[in-house]
Parts: C-alpha cells; sequence; structure tokens
C-alpha cells in the first residue's frame, strides 16, 4: 500500500506552454523523490505591462508521501 501527496504548481515561460510545465517539473523534481504524475490543470498568458506573453502552466503533481 502506498500514500501520494498531491500539490499544485505553476510553471513560467517566456517561449511555450511545454516549456513552462518542463520547468515546473524539473524544479519540482529537485525538491522531492518519487515524481509519479504531473497533470496539466490550466494554461494562461501572462501579457503584463509590455505586451510581452509569459507562459503560465498550473500542474497538479503527485509523488510518494513518505511521512514525517
Amino acid at each position: 500500500m502506498s500514500v501520494y501527496k498531491v500539490i499544485d504548481v505553476v510553471g513560467t515561460s517566456t517561449t511555450s506552454w511545454e516549456d513552462a510545465a518542463l520547468t515546473a517539473v524539473k524544479t519540482v523534481k529537485s525538491s522531492v523523490r518519487d515524481l509519479r504524475v504531473a497533470e496539466v490543470v490550466e494554461q494562461d498568458l501572462d501579457l503584463g505591462g509590455d505586451g510581452e506573453p509569459t507562459f503560465r502552466v498550473k500542474l497538479r503533481v503527485s509523488f510518494k508521501y513518505e511521512g514525517g
């Protein structure tokens, strides 16, 4: 039997939604073990004041819970 913790994270990129998602996954992987699933929940663009788009992806990620 296993238990998994689920958290939401937001990745950003000036290149693409895919790059934003990968940035978030790489960052999460560096601080948790046994990352299992990353589900895209939402995508949007932040146009900022200068009109340059920033791609944003909200991910729901799960990883094995080890207690403590």
